[in-house]
């Protein structure tokens, strides 16, 4: 099984976590970087690890901080992101986050990178931003139903976190039902949103498979096949090897 997406660097001791995640069978991690500080620790921490990838990009909280897009030119990079819209936080004017998000789609493009997108409030100017962009493009931690058609129509990967096991959150597990087999992924977005069998606990990737389990059931599949089919499809999004 994949973790698609957990911010490494931000857990306390990822060695310990990594090791947890593998005996819980969660034998590959898709780790992000958030500006260029937090890729270069990221990169540091998958260097002696055997499954952990890295993806890197400017989150729209830090869209206003002049953080450096090169820093996600390095050749071990897998894809572009986090990167994208956030109108409800408002951390970075939206014009600002509106240009970050532009050029990274750019570098994205030019470099034949997957693009993985935070959207929140934001769904119209997201899916505007994304109309011209041709690669793979994977929503993250998805909780914007209103981005489910586009989505659907546009073929992206959509990615559910623990958020999708919460019982007040039906309309995610609606979205869950809806997503096609080969465009479902399931992530951590670990230290954050734990699932709700340890919800309240620090999340870690190992915790993944709770989203497993809960997708399984929601769309009333095996959750051996379902884990195995969402490792297969995050190898065609992202290019692993």
């Amino acid at each position: 099984m994949i973790d698609t997406h957990a911010h490494l660097d931000a857990l306390d001791d990822p060695k310990s976590a990594l090791e947890r995640a593998r005996a819980a069978g969660i034998e590959r991690i898709v780790a992000i970087g958030s500006g260029a500080a937090s890729t270069r620790a990221t990169l540091a921490i998958a260097h002696d690890e055997p499954g952990v990838s890295v993806a890197a990009g400017v989150h729209p909280h830090q869209a206003a901080d002049g953080e450096p897009l090169d820093a996600l030119l390095d050749e071990r990079i897998v894809a572009v992101g986090e990167i994208g819209l956030d109108f409800y936080r408002d951390y970075a004017p939206r014009d600002v986050q509106r240009h970050v998000f532009d050029g990274q789609l750019r570098l994205a493009a030019e470099h034949g990178k997957a693009v993985i997108i935070h959207s929140r409030a934001a769904d119209e100017e997201t899916a505007a931003a994304l109309a011209g962009f041709d690669g793979t493009v994977v929503l993250h931690c998805f909780s914007s139903p209103g981005l489910l058609p586009v989505a659907l129509e546009r073929g992206y990967y959509v990615s559910f976190a623990g958020n999708v096991t919460y019982p007040k959150a039906p309309e995610l597990r609606e979205a869950a039902r809806a997503v096609p087999a080969d465009r479902i992924l399931a992530e951590t977005d670990c230290p954050y949103l734990a699932p709700q069998p340890v919800r309240g606990k620090r999340n870690e990737p190992a915790y993944v498979v709770h989203t497993i389990a809960s997708l399984a059931e929601t769309r009333g599949e095996d959750q051996a096949e379902l884990g195995r089919r969402i490792d297969d499809n995050a190898t065609a999004a992202f290019g692993l090897a």
